[in-house]
């Protein structure tokens, strides 16, 4: 797997389309932080570290509204492993006016676009959710 945070999403994306009310992905650190910032800003519900030594993962209980539709409707993966997309924090732009947010990998660890502006601080940007 080249991409783990692209694939964390398409598992995401993929179960929300049948309703599932949960999903596993394989665990790691950016992972956790990820899942951490998605519950934080209400796009899932939680999520939980499992497993043991080899087989560690992270469930991650998704949201849906009255409508069965899923609270993440889209992502676009900006940062790829092939070409890494670095902005200052004045070139930060708002996802969706607003609706959505931007996952950046900054010095300070993994913040939202609004954290990111309010500290003044750029870096790379990993993923826009919508």
């Amino acid at each position: 797997m080249t991409d783990p945070i692209t694939d964390m999403f398409n598992r995401i994306s993929n179960a929300q389309a049948v309703i599932h009310p949960a999903v596993d992905v394989p665990c790691s650190n950016i992972k956790l932080k990820i899942a951490e910032l998605l519950q934080k800003n209400g796009f899932v519900l939680d999520f939980k570290k499992r497993g043991r030594k080899i087989k560690k993962i992270v469930r991650i209980n998704l949201k849906y509204d009255e409508q069965n539709k899923g609270a993440i409707s889209g992502f676009k993966r900006v940062s790829k492993p092939g070409q890494r997309i670095y902005k200052k924090s004045k070139e930060i732009r708002r996802v969706r006016n607003g609706y959505g947010m931007a996952i950046i990998s900054t010095t300070k660890g993994l913040l939202t676009d609004q954290e990111s502006k309010k500290q003044n601080i750029g870096g790379e940007v990993l993923i826009e959710i919508w």
